[in-house]
């Protein structure tokens, strides 16, 4: 592992210090959780959310982001940095994307007793306020958990049928800045599919033949079920900050099989759908 590795996101780090207050009390240092570390051992440090920045305060510790939620930090291989028992190393900042949690790193001459990984307490965690709403990956899943598990009587708002494939848009739900698309995907044969890809769009109403179609691709920023196959249906919650759309215009859901086999669905989501949005 390289030292300063973590400068890459620290954009990341000055968008949250310009937008984002914290709702405690200063912190101060020795108050902060001591964690004992050895030469040689990597300590993780598990993140309930996505992990935005990391911050070493000392070039006597390296690390990395293996994944999107663990900090891999270790002391810098460098024989010629020598410490004694006890000897404070430094402070660990993460911050997460409501939260931000920092640890006081002592150097401990028994490696045999140290942790190799932790998981960031509610504790050990100050929470960040934004200043408009912005929900961490683990409310968002909560939010879609709960709307996925609602039971309703309620029709869906669309349905399209194609190669014995149907696709329902059960519902379009808003909560603050996020709209929520609860779809529903039925194959009606024996054969399993396998989904190269769900894309969202969006499109002109009407194409003309002397002119381009200009698409423009909507990414979710959370997607409640990742899973690549299903047998006869498949239901999931789509995620995406709030967007606009002018009545020219559709918004195009299309869910495209794996080739060879490559059977395909589309529907058509007229703004209007958007706008009668269920608030929850």
């Amino acid at each position: 592992m390289k030292p300063n590795i973590f400068l890459f996101i620290l954009s990341a780090f000055f968008f949250i210090k310009v937008n984002a207050q914290t709702a405690t009390k200063e912190q101060l240092v020795e108050d902060l959780k001591i964690i004992e570390v050895s030469k040689g051992i990597n300590l993780h440090i598990i993140s309930p959310e996505v992990v935005q920045y990391v911050d070493l305060s000392t070039d006597k510790l390296t690390g990395d982001i293996p994944t999107e939620n663990i900090a891999r930090v270790k002391i810098t291989d460098n024989d010629s940095i020598a410490f004694t028992n006890n000897q404070e190393i430094g402070i660990i900042t993460v911050v997460g994307q409501s939260f931000i949690a920092q640890y006081r790193i002592v150097y401990s001459d028994d490696s045999q007793k140290n942790k190799t990984n932790i998981h960031i307490q509610a504790e050990n965690m100050q929470p960040i306020e934004f200043s408009s709403m912005v929900f961490s990956n683990t409310e968002l899943k909560k939010y879609s958990m709960d709307l996925i598990t609602e039971k309703s009587d309620k029709k869906p708002i669309r349905i399209e049928n194609n190669s014995k494939l149907t696709m329902q848009l059960n519902n379009v739900y808003v909560r603050s800045e996020y709209i929520f698309l609860d779809v529903t995907f039925l194959n009606s044969t024996n054969i399993s599919y396998s989904i190269d890809d769900i894309k969202f769009t969006i499109e002109d109403k009407k194409i003309h033949k002397a002119t381009n179609n200009q698409s423009i691709d909507l990414q979710p920023v959370f997607t409640l079920n990742n899973s690549k196959s299903f047998r006869k249906n498949f239901r999931n919650i789509y995620v995406f900050k709030k967007f606009t759309y002018p009545n020219s215009k559709v918004m195009m859901i299309r869910l495209i099989e794996e080739q060879l086999s490559g059977r395909t669905i589309e529907m058509k989501v007229n703004y209007s759908d958007i706008l009668k949005a269920d608030t929850f």
